[in-house]
């Protein structure tokens, strides 16, 4: 398994009902503040961002009941990574800045494809727009 996609395992791991909750409080003002990323080396982690966040909106508001936790756990840790300043690599760094914010979201999507691919489905969503598929 890639060391991406274990760091996001091992870290979701932790993210409990409650913190999902506190997160869903904060996903009005993230939202707004993912629209902002200017990213021009990673063009799809603003929808992907969007995605996760609406995804897991659903799930925690129970709009959406087929989200398994796994994928709800790992789409929270991802926002939550990816609202930080400092992650592996700190945002304030040009050019590469999201790129360690681009590999967790991407970890995600791709550990969860057929999940997310019906999710997006049921929602209207063209998954091969948001999907890590360039």
């Amino acid at each position: 398994m890639p060391e991406i996609a274990k760091f996001v395992n091992s870290a979701s791991a932790s993210i409990t009902p409650a913190i999902a909750e506190k997160v869903l409080r904060q996903l009005p003002q993230w939202k707004l503040e993912f629209t902002q990323i200017n990213a021009p080396k990673f063009p799809h982690l603003v929808d992907q961002l969007e995605f996760l966040a609406n995804a897991a909106e659903d799930a925690i508001e129970g709009a959406y009941k087929d989200l398994p936790y796994q994928t709800l756990a790992q789409s929270v840790f991802a926002l939550l990574y990816a609202h930080k300043k400092m992650g592996i690599i700190p945002d304030s760094i040009l050019e590469l800045g999201r790129a360690d914010d681009s590999s967790v979201v991407r970890s995600v999507l791709i550990q969860n494809e057929k999940v997310f691919e019906k999710y997006a489905g049921s929602q209207g969503v063209n998954w091969q727009r948001i999907s890590s598929q360039p």
